[in-house]
């Protein structure tokens, strides 16, 4: 068995635009029965609602039907997740806003969502940010590359223009297939 199918992977919601492919990928993780754990920054919460037209919790509700999830509040800072000691398959945050990004590379972190990739960087396990933000300056791409080398994998989530995707959901299926690689 994979380490996907017996340590379960986190799904980080931070508050950068994208909330579709969040929801996409704890969908296909469930799909896949891929144990996974959730959390959710409150500004993703406030994005979640905003883009998706539907409450993070009632989503909540609907992903804890599958007996392998797991959601701990952003400041439950005792979470199994926040220790490398809990053995994890790794972490995506997506999307990855540019203040998790800095925070990340400068070593803060003040919530479960920093601390659980915080830990993923200190234990070398994989470390997915998929970044929102558009144009990029010099110090996003800094915080990128110092993470980088770090050993974080940065996916921007960008269409592949040469699958000639016919809409939004194709789009997001190949950023969420190239997370899945990732992991």
């Amino acid at each position: 068995m994979s380490p996907a199918k017996t340590n379960p992977v986190v799904v980080g919601i931070s508050g950068a635009s994208g909330a579709v492919m969040a929801r996409a990928t704890v969908d296909e993780l469930l799909r896949r029965d891929i144990a996974t754990v959730a959390l959710c920054s409150n500004a993703g919460r406030l994005v979640w609602q905003e883009e998706l037209g539907e409450n993070y919790n009632e989503t909540l509700v609907e992903w804890q039907e599958h007996p392998s999830f797991a959601h701990y509040p952003i400041n439950e800072l005792r979470a199994p997740v926040a220790s490398g000691t809990y053995p994890t398959a790794g972490m995506v945050i997506v999307p990855a806003s540019m203040n998790s990004i800095a925070s990340l590379a400068g070593g803060l972190s003040g919530n479960l969502l920093l601390r659980s990739a915080d830990v993923c960087l200190k234990e070398r396990r994989p470390l997915v940010l998929v970044p929102r933000e558009t144009p990029l300056h010099s110090i996003h791409l800094e915080n990128m590359l110092t993470l980088s080398r770090m050993g974080a994998i940065v996916i921007p989530p960008e269409p592949a223009f040469y699958l000639d995707p016919q809409g939004i959901n194709d789009i997001v299926d190949f950023v969420v297939a190239r997370i899945l690689v990732a992991l």
